[in-house]
Order: C-alpha cells, then sequence, then structure tokens
C-alpha cells in the first residue's frame, strides 16, 4: 500500500514536507535544461522549436528522477506512517467490540 501511494503522498507538500529534499528538484531541472542548451548548441540558431523540447524533456526527467529519490529515501517514514495508522484503527474497532460485548452481557 505504501509503495503505491508514496509517488502521490510526495507531491503534497502540506502533507509531506520532507524539508531539504523535495527543494532541490527544481533547481535540478533548471541544470539539466541549461546542460541539454549546451550540448544542442547548433541548434539554437537553427531549430528553436527542437531545443525546447529537448530542453522540457531533459528537464522533466531530471525533476522526476529527483522525485523518485526523494520519495526512496522517505519510504520507511511512509511504511511506519501507514502501520501506525492500521494499528491506530485496529485498537479502536477492537475497543468498540469489546465495549459492546460487556454492554451484552447481563450483570451478575
Amino acid at each position: 500500500m505504501v509503495i503505491a501511494l508514496a509517488p502521490m503522498l510526495q507531491r503534497w507538500a502540506r502533507l509531506f514536507p520532507m524539508p531539504g529534499t523535495r527543494s532541490g528538484c527544481p533547481a535540478m531541472g533548471r541544470y539539466e535544461a541549461l546542460l541539454t542548451e549546451a550540448a544542442l548548441a547548433d541548434l539554437a540558431g537553427r531549430d528553436g522549436a527542437a531545443l525546447a523540447y529537448a530542453q522540457a524533456n531533459q528537464s522533466g526527467k531530471a525533476v522526476a528522477d529527483c522525485l523518485a529519490a526523494t520519495t526512496t529515501l522517505w519510504l520507511p517514514v511512509y511504511g511506519v506512517a501507514a502501520a501506525v495508522l492500521v494499528g491506530a484503527v485496529a485498537w479502536v474497532r477492537d475497543r468498540a467490540r469489546a465495549g459492546k460485548g460487556e454492554a451484552r452481557t447481563p450483570a451478575g
């Protein structure tokens, strides 16, 4: 469950702030776009649209890789949070069931 939900959860900055890990991802994308422009400098004069596409593509890949690495780093935290949540729900349901069982038995 955690592995399936982690990519979605890591994009919710308010719910899972992950300090210091997610903030570098946009900068990584800008850096990759600059590297692409430097590598394909001959396209800048001839085909600006191709250069822009290559920059956007490489930037998107860099940001996605950065976010995936962030998710991997924080996956144990997600796992513990999911285990605590499931444990708490099970405990509350058990207490509710035990309370109903005591209320139905006649007092002796």
